[in-house]
């Protein structure tokens, strides 16, 4: 989507690797407050996090300032995911939709479980491949719920609408749990 740039600090793979959301001003801003949750009637935004075919675990780090993208950590180390041959990474863009969270305090009725304290996770499954930072515009596709270490973290499938074939599918308008 027009009007937002991103701006990356550090060397990607390492700890302090940063991106760094601007919007049309120039200014920082935040991809988790400042990015409204609807890009038009039955239309997300979606904050990419990790391009498709590219295996470097990024996220929006929600307790930093400005709340920039950086390179997930597990046990000190920085998370990949894994390759599945024949592809490379994600098959998928994944991302987040801002102004989501699972709340970590909510016991899901149907889970069982607590939310991952993260925003909504979202797999995009068009076919551009979509840069890290990059706001897209996402029609939902349908939703699922997993349990992850515990934790309850909801997929929301989706499709770019810039994406040729986005006409091609419907929108989820309701959403059955079973």
């Amino acid at each position: 989507m027009s009007g937002f740039s991103t701006e990356e600090r550090a060397a990607p793979f390492s700890l302090e690797y940063r991106v760094f959301l601007k919007n049309e001003k120039g200014q920082y801003i935040s991809p988790f407050h400042d990015i409204p949750i609807y890009a038009d009637k039955d239309v997300f935004h979606m904050v990419v996090e990790v391009p498709r075919w590219s295996n470097a675990k990024m996220e929006i780090a929600t307790k930093d300032p400005l709340n920039p993208i950086k390179q997930d950590v597990k046990k000190g180390k920085l998370r990949y995911v894994a390759n599945l041959f024949p592809y490379k990474g994600y098959i998928w863009n994944y991302g987040a939709i801002p102004q989501t969270w699972e709340d970590p305090g909510h016991n899901d009725k149907h889970t069982g479980c607590c939310g991952d304290n993260d925003p909504i996770d979202v797999c995009e499954i068009g076919s551009k491949v979509c840069a890290r930072g990059e706001i897209i515009g996402v029609k939902v596709l349908g939703i699922l719920a997993m349990i992850d270490e515990g934790e309850t973290d909801w997929k929301v499938i989706a499709i770019n609408v810039d994406d040729p074939d986005a006409a091609n599918y419907n929108v989820c308008n309701s959403v059955v749990i079973l």
